[in-house]
C-alpha cells in the first residue's frame, strides 16, 4: 500500500542520517496462504532495528537472519519461508532481500509524485534458482517507475530486467475529507489515520477548533462554504458529512455536487437523509442522479455501533467494503480463501 511505502522511505531517510546500512525485504511471491500478500515490505538496518513486517510475526526473525549476508556483501538475495512445517503461516513465502538507499533524486521524485497524487509502480526482479542454498545474485533488485522514469532502490544496483519480476501498482494515498469538527469527527479521524489514510478536516468558520484537536490530520480548514475548494476530491477519496447541522449539510451537498469520490457518507437517520435530498433537489433538480444514488446515509455498516469510536469503526468498515468491492459478512461464512 502507498502509505506503507511512504513510511518506509521516511524511515530510511531518518536512518541514513546515522549512516547505517539498510536492506529492504519484499514478499515477491506466495504459494498457499499467508498473513500478508505479495508486495508487503520490511526495512532492516545493521543495528537490528525493523520497520514494517512481512507477516504476522512468524517470518521476521528468519528474514533478519538472512539479511546479515546482504549487509556484508551488499548483494541482493532471495529466501523462502515454508510455513507448512511450522506453526505460523501455511504457505511458502518468497522474499527478495536487497540493499536499500534513498538518494536525493529519488526522494525528490517520490515526494513530488505523492503531492501530485500520481500513480507509480515498483518492479522487483529476482530468481528462485538455487534458493535452497541461498545463492546471491548481483542482478536482482527493485526499480521504482515514476512518470515513466525508472530508478533503482539502491543507486549502485545493476538489475537484470529479464529475470522473473513482481510488479506492484501504487495509487495515490487514499484520503478522507471529514466535514465537521465534533468529538465523533475526532474519533473518525483517528481511526482513518490508523488505517493509513490522509485526513482533511473541513470545519465551519465558527467552530473554534484547530488541527491540534485532530492529531495526525493532514489539514484543517474553515472555508466559507460557497468558496469551498473541491478540486482535490478525486476517485481515491472518501467524504463524510458529520456537521450535526441540517442547514450546513445541505450547503455542503450543494458545494460537493460536482464531485465523484469513491465514497460519500452522511450521519443521521434515513428520514433526515430524505429531507436533505428533497431540500437539495428543490434547489438543483437537474443534478446527475448518480450523485444522490451513491450517497450512503446513514453512513456505516450495521454492527450495533453506539459510541463515537464504534461509529468510526462502522464507517471505516463501510468505506473499505466499497473500495474492495466486498459485501460485509463474517469470515467464517466465507467460502474459499480470505484474500481473493
Amino acid at each position: 500500500m502507498t502509505h506503507e511505502f511512504k513510511k518506509l522511505i521516511k524511515t530510511a531517510l531518518q536512518w541514513q542520517l546515522d549512516d547505517v546500512k539498510i536492506v529492504l525485504a519484499t514478499v515477491v511471491s506466495l504459494q498457499g496462504s499467508s498473513y500478508r500478500r505479495p508486495g508487503v515490505r520490511m526495512l532492516i538496518n545493521d543495528r537490528g532495528e525493523l520497520m514494517g513486517a512481512v507477516s504476522g510475526g512468524c517470518v521476521e526473525k528468519e528474514v533478519v537472519h538472512q539479511a546479515q549476508s546482504v549487509f556484508e556483501t551488499q548483494q541482493a538475495k532471495t529466501m523462502a519461508y515454508d510455513g507448512r512445517f511450522r506453526l505460523g503461516c501455511e504457505g511458502i513465502i518468497y522474499i527478495l532481500i536487497e540493499p536499500f538507499y534513498v538518494d536525493s533524486a529519488f526522494a525528490k521524485a517520490f515526494t513530488e509524485t505523492l503531492q501530485s497524487r500520481t500513480t507509480f509502480y515498483c518492479q522487483s526482479y529476482y530468481t528462485l534458482d538455487g534458493i535452497g542454498e541461498q545463492l546471491e545474485h548481483t542482478t536482482m533488485g527493485s526499480l521504482v517507475e515514476i512518470n515513466g522514469h525508472k530508478m533503482p532502490l539502491h543507486p549502485n544496483a545493476k538489475i537484470d530486467t529479464g529475470l522473473i519480476h513482481f510488479k506492484q501498482k501504487f495509487p495515490p494515498i487514499f484520503q478522507l475529507y471529514i466535514f465537521g469538527a465534533e468529538h465523533d469527527a475526532v474519533a473518525l479521524c483517528s481511526m482513518a489515520i490508523n488505517v493509513g489514510w490522509e485526513v482533511h478536516i473541513i470545519a465551519s468558520p465558527d467552530a473554534q477548533k484547530t488541527i491540534h484537536y485532530f492529531p495526525g490530520a493532514s489539514s484543517l480548514s474553515t472555508p466559507i462554504i460557497e468558496h469551498l475548494d473541491t478540486s482535490k476530491i478525486d476517485k481515491n477519496t472518501a467524504v463524510v458529512l458529520m456537521t450535526h447541522s441540517f442547514n450546513k449539510d445541505v450547503q455542503y451537498l450543494i458545494a460537493l455536487r460536482e464531485t465523484r469520490p469513491a465514497y460519500f457518507g452522511m450521519l443521521g437517520p434515513s428520514h433526515r437523509r430524505e429531507r436533505l435530498f428533497n431540500e437539495f433537489l428543490e434547489r438543483f433538480p437537474d443534478t446527475d442522479p448518480t450523485f444522490i444514488e451513491k450517497i450512503h446515509g446513514p453512513a456505516g455498516v450495521n454492527i450495533g455501533a453506539e459510541s463515537a469510536p464504534e461509529i468510526a469503526i462502522s464507517i471505516i468498515a463501510e468505506i473499505l467494503t466499497i473500495l474492495r468491492n466486498q459485501k460485509p459478512i463474517s469470515l467464517r461464512e466465507k467460502a474459499g480463501t480470505i484474500h481473493e
